[in-house]
This record gives structure tokens, C-alpha cells and sequence, in this order.
């Protein structure tokens, strides 16, 4: 486990979906994939991850029905949000450098 997956822990959730419970408790690092960063048995890089709780976590990876208002094209918004404001939470904390 990486410092930057550990320091998701007991975190709020940077992603944010709509009906996001924001629980702390189970945060996690969620990936961001983009091609060329990812692909057959590789996982992006830890950088590319954001804050989030299970029920975000669970509809940006397609285990979860996103809420039906939402586009493909804005779910990987919110994640690719998520994933900034958690790095500029790392860099404010001094846990990343620029």
C-alpha cells in the first residue's frame, strides 16, 4: 500500500456523485483511468486517484448504476475532479511536492 493510498483513509470524499454519503470510514483511493496510463494488468499511477467513499468509488469502477441524469462524459468529470481536489489537499498538507 502506497502513502498516498494510506492517506485516503478516514477521509471525505473529493468525488462527490450526487447521492454521495461522504463517509469517512470508507474512503479509498479510486484510480482514474486514461489511456496510456492504464491498461491489461496495469493500474494509473497513484497520483491519478481521488478520495473516494464507497458508493462513489463503486459507480465511477461500473460496480454501482450512476444516477440516471448523469452522462458517461459526466461521471468522468466528477471523477477527474475528485482526483484534483485530492492532489491539491496532498499539496496543501506538503504529502506531494510541485
Amino acid at each position: 500500500m502506497s502513502k498516498l493510498t494510506k492517506a485516503a483513509r478516514d477521509r471525505d470524499c473529493q468525488v462527490r456523485f450526487p447521492g454521495c454519503s461522504c463517509e469517512p470510514s470508507t474512503t479509498v483511493l479510486a484510480h482514474y483511468r486514461l489511456a496510456g496510463t492504464c491498461g491489461m494488468g496495469m493500474k494509473p499511477n497513484d497520483f491519478q486517484g481521488a478520495w473516494a467513499c464507497a458508493y462513489c468509488h463503486d459507480i465511477a469502477d461500473g460496480r454501482l448504476r450512476a444516477p440516471g441524469q448523469l452522462t458517461k462524459y459526466e461521471l468522468r468529470l466528477f471523477l477527474a475532479e475528485g482526483v484534483m481536489r485530492t492532489q491539491a489537499i496532498l499539496i496543501k498538507e506538503g504529502k506531494v511536492s510541485v
